[in-house]
């Protein structure tokens, strides 16, 4: 066998290559894991907000007992915190904000703020010719900024960026309405539809996009 036969092409996915962008994926976006801790307690509001006919004070502290039980069953585990205790940190600021304002609406508003912000940060970084996702990756991938000398490359991770530009922008046009309105327990369901669904879509496509480009930047440095 000769070795361009034996050669994998760079393009080609290999199971090395498979696991690699699968731990990559994980870094990012923090896996199961990581949707759940962040995503549970706000699921708990609505459900509590709905049961109890909108008792805003039950489901605040419904909604801290569940944020609560992921820290505590993170440490009986014995698995790192760091994904966990920002969105705790969120739902503290969340349930103190809705309880001292009085208004079940305003547990959201963390949530639209940061969306505001992702959104913000994925469009300018594409505008200044810094596309986030290629941040990301060039630091997960241990190749700094050497994916900006090529064109190619840059357009591709920009167009990723893109991806989250949408995604950001599109659940701020949905929920705002919602939030400004009053409606609670319509804004509560549409976020968790808009959650983890939007977010798992959002990652598998820049995950497929990117696949050709995160094995180039792997074979050029091997």
């Amino acid at each position: 066998m000769s070795n361009e036969e034996a050669a994998p092409s760079p393009t080609h996915e290999t199971p090395e290559d498979l696991r690699a962008e699968s731990v990559l994926l994980e870094r990012a976006i923090g896996g199961w894991r990581g949707i759940i801790d962040s995503g549970l307690p706000t699921v708990v509001f609505v459900v509590a907000y709905l049961i109890t006919s909108e008792n805003l004070g039950t489901s605040l502290a419904a909604a801290l007992i569940a944020a609560g039980a992921i820290v505590l069953w993170r440490l009986f585990r014995h698995e790192p915190l760091q994904q966990i205790a920002a969105g705790f940190a969120g739902v503290l600021i969340s349930a103190g904000f809705a309880k001292y304002t009085g208004k079940a609406e305003n547990f959201y508003v963390a949530g639209l703020i940061t969306n505001l912000a992702y959104g913000l940060a994925f469009l300018i970084s594409i505008i200044v010719g810094w596309p986030l996702i290629g941040v990301f990756l060039g630091f997960f991938t241990g190749k700094g900024t050497s994916w900006r000398k090529d064109i190619a490359q840059r357009r591709v991770l920009a167009a990723a960026s893109w991806i989250w530009v949408a995604l950001f922008f599109g659940r701020l046009l949905v929920q705002a309405p919602l939030y400004f309105a009053g409606s609670v327990t319509a804004l509560g369901i549409v976020k968790v539809v808009m959650g983890w669904p939007l977010f798992l879509g959002a990652a598998y496509f820049t995950y497929r996009l990117l696949g050709p480009t995160y094995r180039a930047m792997r074979a050029s440095s091997s």
